[in-house]
């Protein structure tokens, strides 16, 4: 028997435990009840997911708090007003549990101008509201091809965030109907098209159409109460080519862009901590069942495009004179009006080496179509950023020289034979296993471009939440002073 000391301090130390078994079974009764931190204003994970469709809309803020995850369908409109709960795994409604995407995004559904007004789709007559396009069954408005395509980025990430609303697996990004639910919220305007397309200003306008658009699209961001909950902070817009969104991006700045470079941005409006980079979307054609190894490439250094480049594409015409009468070396001009790409597709083919020179920008689509290629890239640009280079190593299947060494002479030429074919087959093996990252598709699959994209800005989401937390901490502290 324990001495009455012992006993005293046993009689607190066991009223505690009933204590608290006491508490958990009242909240497993609560059920519906369910904690949340007051300071925080986050939704707690639901231990059962309630699906009811509720329409994703400009009007979605006023949404009460607590509100579980909801769908809707690719129209902007309740997918199954009639359902009721399903299980946390999604398996009662054959969709994908949010939860298992590595990013939840919210979307605005903005006018068609925006995005697919661009491609020329118009709401369909019986329904003049609808907003999206019906893209079930891997169904879309077309982009325009050409040079169009290279910065089609945002075109890939709206079509991929629109089939989620449907899907029965989840991938890297799932769309959600609050965005109190999402890690991101995602402003779905076709930048990079609206420069392609309407940069000029038409007689008897004065004003471009991109312009207009952009300053359409600052008006209605900054009267949004999720852009007003963050300061834009959690806010993600595509402007991949590097003129689009010139007017807006002061503005703007505080979201992630989706970027090519940095080439045409202060370093306070954007940077590689900030923002993100995303590949060109590829025109050379990927080199499927690739079987050609080093001794079936005959071309040794391979090179076709602009060479006459501004800005930090001098280096072209310097590398130009350098090597236009060296054996086994291909380098041209060319152009998308000449076949260029098809060229461009059989030159890479057929050769060991590309060079990858800085142009206008630091960045150039060439990378891309040498990987898909299986070309190994020689890289002449100094302030390049690569896509997902947190993650891949691009030294693995790459060459990078710096611009100063370059142009001294001699100095490629002996680099690249330095080269042997052991050390050549191992990068074109990794090139080869790359590839499929540089791939954008719709439906998009596992680990191509579009999948990389979502999961290099999920792996941004603590730095996006600290900067929204660290926003919401001094506008309070604003609003307590007044």
């Amino acid at each position: 028997m324990a001495p009455p000391r012992a006993r005293a301090l046993l009689l607190p130390l066991a009223a505690a435990t009933v204590l608290v078994a006491s508490t958990i079974f009242l909240f497993a009764a609560a059920g519906a009840s369910r904690w949340r931190p007051a300071d925080t204003g986050l939704p707690v994970p639901a231990t059962s997911a309630d699906f009811s469709a509720v329409p994703v809309s400009l009007r979605a803020a006023s949404a009460t708090k607590g509100q579980e995850l909801s769908f809707l369908d690719e129209n902007g409109r309740p997918d199954d007003p009639s359902s009721g709960s399903s299980s946390a795994s999604g398996t009662g409604t054959g969709r994908c549990d949010p939860r298992d995407a590595a990013v939840r995004v919210f979307m605005y559904d903005m006018p068609p101008e925006f995005h697919f007004g661009l491609l020329g789709w118009a709401p369909p007559s019986g329904d003049a509201g609808a907003v999206w396009p019906d893209v079930r069954g891997g169904a879309a408005p077309r982009y325009p091809g050409g040079l169009n395509q290279q910065h089609s980025v945002e075109y890939w990430l709206t079509l991929d965030l629109l089939a989620s609303s449907s899907a029965s697996t989840c991938g890297a990004a799932v769309r959600v109907a609050d965005y109190r639910d999402a890690d991101v919220v995602f402003v779905p305007f076709f930048a990079s098209l609206s420069y392609n397309r309407h940069s000029k200003a038409l007689p008897p306008e004065k004003v471009s159409r991109d312009r207009s658009l952009q300053e359409k699209l600052v008006r209605f961001l900054v009267a949004q109460p999720e852009w007003k909950r963050s300061g834009g902070a959690d806010h993600v817009i595509v402007a991949h080519h590097p003129n689009s969104l010139l007017h807006a991006r002061l503005a703007l700045f505080p979201a992630m862009f989706v970027l090519s470079d940095f080439g045409r941005y202060h370093p306070r409006v954007a940077s590689l901590e900030k923002d993100l980079i995303a590949p060109y979307r590829h025109m050379a054609k990927t080199f499927v069942n690739d079987t050609t190894g080093f001794d079936d490439r005959p071309t040794l250094l391979y090179f076709r495009g602009a060479i006459y480049r501004k800005e930090g594409g001098n280096i072209r015409q310097e590398l130009y004179n350098m090597l236009k009468d060296e054996k086994d070396v291909l380098f041209s001009f060319g152009s998308v009006q000449d076949h260029g790409v098809s060229k461009a597709s059989q030159g890479m083919h057929s050769s060991k080496f590309c060079l990858n020179i800085a142009g206008d920008t630091p960045s150039s689509n060439r990378l891309f179509d040498a990987i898909v290629s299986h070309c190994v890239p020689v890289i002449i640009s100094d302030d390049i950023e690569l896509p997902y280079e947190d993650i891949l190593d691009y030294s693995k299947f790459s060459i990078f020289v710096r611009s100063s060494d370059a142009v001294k002479k001699g100095y490629l030429m002996r680099l690249i034979k330095g080269v042997d074919k052991r050390r050549w087959t191992r990068m074109w093996k990794r090139l080869k296993e790359v590839d499929k990252h540089f791939e954008y598709q719709f439906p998009s699959q596992k680990d191509d471009a579009v999948q990389m994209i979502w999961q290099a800005l999920a792996r941004k989401v603590p730095l996006i939440r600290l900067k929204a937390h660290r926003f919401r901490r001094s506008s309070r502290s604003e609003r307590g002073s007044k």
